[in-house]
């Protein structure tokens, strides 16, 4: 064995180690996150009071107080708070966040923050040793792409949070939903290192793929918060009509932002990333001209490709019409996520095409009993 090939097998090594420790730092993190949601649970007038805590208003200045003389005695209103702009909508105030107002679930919900980036910077050191082990982009079968997607989702998880938006309550589901990921790349989906096929020897791999994973992390993050907007919404129409959720409910959903700032955030990520989702395709339609001397072909990738561009194109049409904004502009968003997860998943593992990198067929699942 040359020195260069012991060099790239002890990078990969050191690749799995890092993978491995920070599915382990998640781990700790997914706990930390369960006892921020956990302690929250317990502070009822806590999260009322953080509930009702004025906030600016359209004007730019928290709401006046107002004074009323009702037979000498001064009575003091509760302010207004409203965060929905849309005309006719209900003005309903964000919930205060998973630590519901607690002091301990806040330090639980730091804790996990700071095992997030923890677990992040190992996963960000397995890809980049992953790279340098085969001297390409960590791209070229589905493991790969598996630890460079979760770890691209953390990441624009972790963004968010710096840019001050208020998302922090998506850090239990994020790292669940990870360490699935991971676990699924560890055990079915792992790939010992090895050369591209010559198809993908090309600098279009690092534009394309890359490109592609971080619009599937921004339209994983955008698909999750309009699954909460669902909840939250039949929420508080159910409040609107006079009903009586259940105490689970109550306790999780009143520490949500309110439905329309769920909405608005998720069309917002949605609408942001898709002219990047339109650049990956028109980006690997120019691949395959180089790589095949056909622009398109219809192969199966191609097809989903184009299929998910019309289902999220259809959805940012819907939210520009009147008469599909709300829930159903949510499903076809759901849907076009749905078509983003066939693509990423379905497409590479179980059907046949030029795309079939991923090293992973019918064969390896039946093996590990799927």
């Amino acid at each position: 064995m040359t020195l260069a090939a012991a060099t790239n097998e002890n990078l990969a090594e050191i690749s799995n180690v890092l993978i491995y420790s920070a599915m382990a730092v998640y781990t700790l993190a997914f706990f930390a996150y369960i006892a921020e949601w956990l302690f929250g649970s317990r502070s009822k007038v806590a999260r009322t009071a953080a509930a009702l805590t004025p906030k600016k208003a359209t004007t730019g200045t928290a709401p006046a107080v107002t004074v009323k003389q009702g037979g000498g005695t001064a009575v003091l209103e509760r302010p207004k708070v409203t965060v929905r702009a849309a005309s006719g909508s209900r003005d309903v105030p964000d919930g205060p966040g998973a630590h519901g107002g607690d002091e301990q679930g806040d330090l639980y919900g730091r804790i996990a923050i700071s095992l997030t980036v923890l677990a992040f910077a190992l996963a960000f050191g397995g890809v980049l040793t992953r790279a340098l082990s085969v001297e390409r982009a960590p791209w070229g079968n589905m493991y790969e792409f598996n630890i460079t997607f979760s770890t691209t989702a953390v990441g624009v998880y972790l963004l968010l949070l710096a840019l001050k938006k208020n998302v922090r309550w998506l850090g239990l589901f994020l790292t669940t939903s990870v360490l699935l990921d991971l676990g699924l790349a560890v055990t079915v989906l792992y790939t010992a290192s090895d050369q591209l096929v010559p198809a993908l020897h090309s600098y279009w791999l690092y534009i394309h793929v890359s490109t592609a994973i971080l619009c599937g992390a921004v339209f994983y993050v955008g698909a999750f918060t309009t699954v909460m907007y669902l909840f939250k919404d039949s929420y508080e129409n159910k409040l609107a009509g006079g009903g009586k959720p259940g105490s689970f409910a109550t306790s999780f959903l009143e520490r949500l932002p309110a439905a329309a700032s769920l909405d608005k955030f998720a069309y917002r990520v949605n609408a942001a990333v898709f002219p990047l989702w339109t650049f990956t395709i028109i980006a690997g339609a120019i691949w395959a001209g180089d790589a095949w001397g056909r622009y398109w072909g219809w192969d199966p990738k191609e097809t989903w490709s184009f299929i998910t561009w019309v289902a999220y194109a259809g959805y940012l049409h819907a939210r520009a019409t009147a008469g599909w904004k709300g829930r159903k502009a949510a499903y076809l968003a759901l849907l076009a996520f749905a078509c983003w997860l066939f693509n990423y998943y379905g497409v590479n593992i179980f059907v046949n095409g030029k795309h079939s990198y991923a090293d992973v067929g019918l064969g390896a699942l039946r093996s590990v009993g799927f």
